[in-house]
């Protein structure tokens, strides 16, 4: 995918947009394409977005606000599934599949030290500048700087973890059969830039070798569970099932 880096307006920096184009082998231009079916990064003063067509897909955590803050976090489902077994301080998790880092998100407003892992280039781009933003904002920076990104394939990753994770959150991409306007939007896109998670089982594995206090996963409420394991426990909500494996 030729994918050209393009950016708008004068409160650019150019040094990221350099960088982000070296990474793709690509060029920086202002000029944006007129093609409907192109598909490019579009930097302007407002942050990084990954352009399909019509589409706009972006990270931004300024809209996850209402939902850790006003006493909403606890009544997360999420929260409920990720309470730790025993309470204690400098909890750590993972999230091998991040996407865009929503759900990380919740978790690091919790208290956890998140640790996002992202195979894909492109959402770890979007991911990357998310979180550039969300440590300059003060609303967000305390959640932020529990969050650190690294890019690559979360099954080799795994092995490289020189502590063990009190979580390990995976969220292997499934088709939600109701979604809003915004969620089918921001999944077309998803879709065409990541392919439904293909190696479910071989994540899984990779995750017990980890040797974490507990497994979430995230599941479409009548899925089947993942690997075929019987999870210790199970959280769901009418969109949403979380399977908690204790181990």
């Amino acid at each position: 995918m030729n994918l050209k880096v393009c950016v708008s307006g004068k409160k650019v920096d150019m040094d990221f947009a350099r960088r982000i184009a070296l990474k793709f082998q690509t060029e920086v231009t202002s000029e944006i394409p007129d093609d409907k079916y192109a598909k490019y990064f579009l930097i302007d003063k407002s942050g990084v977005s990954f352009i399909s067509g019509k589409q706009e897909l972006k990270g931004d955590f300024l809209k996850m606000l209402p939902r850790v803050t006003g006493g909403h976090l606890a009544h997360e489902i999420l929260f409920k599934a990720a309470k730790p077994l025993k309470e204690k301080d400098n909890l750590k998790g993972v999230d091998c599949t991040a996407g865009l880092g929503e759900d990380s998100f919740l978790l690091a407003a919790y208290g956890y030290e998140m640790e996002l892992f992202e195979h894909n280039p492109i959402t770890a781009v979007l991911l990357n500048d998310a979180l550039i933003r969300a440590r300059q904002d003060a609303r967000l920076k305390d959640i932020a700087k529990r969050m650190t990104l690294t890019e690559g394939d979360s099954k080799e990753l795994l092995k490289k973890l020189n502590y063990k994770p009190d979580l390990i959150y995976l969220d292997p991409m499934f088709p939600e059969k109701k979604k809003s306007a915004e969620t089918k939007k921001k999944l077309q896109v998803l879709h065409q830039i990541e392919a439904v998670c293909s190696d479910e089982e071989e994540l899984l594995a990779a995750a017990k070798l980890a040797n974490p206090d507990k497994i979430v996963i995230k599941r479409p409420p009548e899925g089947a569970y993942l690997g075929g394991l019987t999870p210790s426990f199970s959280v769901t909500r009418k969109a949403v099932r979380f399977d908690c494996l204790v181990l």
